[in-house]
């Protein structure tokens, strides 16, 4: 009997022992969890914090910009970097933190302004930033692939890339694939994928006359004005500028043009062959710094830019062969701003190429009418075969590259250059609408630095 109560006793110590340990085991375990859950919860309140210190940053950056967009008349765009820094305060008058502007350098001739806003704040013995850059600018003709001061007629066969808009009727009978709008109306049996609208405010033409001569003005002051073209002391037709890829133009003084063969004629004002018969070397020229050259003459331009950001102002503007970029990485940029007219003229590519945005202040973008007997050295140049443009049209009055009788250039490639309108070419009218100023800043694109 002794010997089995023994036995009993150990096993109930045993049992107790196990039980113990288990206790234990699970006293450790419950323990390490209310540890990690204490440590879990101080984590998310701290990762709280932040996340609210975080945001409270980045609206102080985007309260940075909105101040920014507001002074923006009152602040120095050069050259030079400009930093302004203020305090930011919540509705009561305390210090929730501060932001700091770095306004970047402005180019010459540029109607952009980069600008980066720093939010900071305070979280205990440390600081929470957030910065956002952005790019602020005026927008100028190039904001439309096409505008017309007059009405538009865009045929079944015509596909449009960016925005049309025009003062006058557009009658639009193929694809848009932007919006279409008038200050008129917009009819048609087209396919408007973006919409239309209409009427929506006028865009100023009449303005560009002050433009055009502001363009003047900087360029008589640079250095790269050109008065009348002459020949033997006898007035010329103007200046040939064939651009090089090595950042210089070549120019030539135009001294004969091609003349209208019989039977090739036009009662449109104006009218001539619009091409160069012989020229004169003047000579090769670095491409101003301040990207503008100005012609009180016509000018005939042709050739190829390379990173290159020019404006070419003058009285007409024709190209008859290819003017084009290299990259087409929005470091190029050509600007036409014609007086009156820029034109293609009768002697001109069979396949022409331009890259470009194009202005004519008071006539308009486009071709002659040039009938099937106009033929040169037994050359048939009344029937074009492609035109390809890549940029913006801005005529004030109705432009063209074709006709119904089937000459000038079958087939028309438009297509809108977007970079050109939150990059313009130097110096490039701002557009005018509503009687405004054109002063109004937008913020073209923002993005947050990390």
């Amino acid at each position: 009997m002794k010997i089995i109560s023994s036995q009993k006793t150990a096993y109930m110590m045993t049992i107790r022992g196990d039980i113990l340990v288990s206790v234990l085991v699970f006293a450790a375990v419950a323990v390490t969890m209310v540890i990690g859950l204490v440590n879990w919860g101080a984590t998310l309140i701290v990762n709280a914090r932040m996340a609210v210190k975080s945001e409270q940053a980045f609206e102080i950056a985007e309260a940075g910009l909105s101040s920014f967009r507001g002074n923006i008349a009152n602040i120095t765009s050069d050259n030079q970097t400009h930093t302004y820094k203020q305090d930011f305060f919540d509705k009561d008058g305390n210090i929730l933190g501060n932001y700091v502007l770095e306004v970047a350098p402005t180019t010459v001739g540029s109607t952009k302004i980069s600008v980066s806003s720093k939010g900071s704040v305070d979280l205990n013995s440390s600081k929470i930033s957030r910065t956002i850059e952005a790019v602020f600018g005026l927008p100028t003709f190039t904001k439309y692939a096409i505008v017309s001061n007059d009405g538009l007629i865009f045929s079944f066969d015509t596909e449009t890339s960016g925005p049309v808009m025009a003062n006058g009727v557009i009658h639009f009978n193929g694809i848009a694939n932007n919006i279409i709008s008038s200050a008129t109306a917009v009819d048609g049996s087209g396919v408007f994928y973006a919409g239309k609208q209409a009427p929506v405010t006028v865009v100023d033409f009449s303005g560009l006359g002050a433009d055009f001569q502001g363009l003047q003005t900087v360029a008589s002051s640079s250095g790269t004005y050109y008065a009348r073209s002459q020949y033997d002391e006898s007035p010329a037709y103007g200046y040939h500028i064939a651009l090089n890829q090595d950042d210089t133009f070549t120019l030539y003084t135009v001294t004969e043009l091609v003349a209208a063969p019989a039977g090739c004629s036009s009662a449109t004002a104006g009218w001539g062959t619009w091409s160069i018969h012989s020229q004169s070397f003047l000579g090769t020229y670095t491409l101003p710094v301040q990207g503008l050259l100005f012609f009180n003459d016509d000018v005939w331009v042709d050739g190829t830019i390379d990173g290159s950001r020019l404006t070419i102002a003058a009285n007409n503007i024709t190209v008859n062969s290819d003017l084009s970029y290299i990259k087409y990485d929005n470091t190029e940029a050509l600007g036409l701003i014609a007086k009156e007219n820029i034109n293609i003229g009768l002697v001109s590519a069979d396949s022409l190429h331009i890259d470009g945005a194009l202005i004519a202040e008071n006539g308009r973008v486009g071709r002659f009418f040039y009938p099937s007997a106009c033929r040169v050295d037994g050359i048939d140049y009344s029937h074009r075969s492609t035109l390809t443009l890549n940029g913006s049209i801005a005529t004030n009055k109705k432009f063209g590259f074709t006709y119904t009788d089937g000459t000038a250039y079958t087939a028309r490639n438009i297509a809108y250059d977007v970079n050109l309108a939150g990059n313009p070419p130097p110096y490039f009218p701002i557009i005018k609408q509503g009687g405004s100023q054109g002063n109004q800043y937008k913020m073209i694109s923002w993005k947050e630095v990390r």
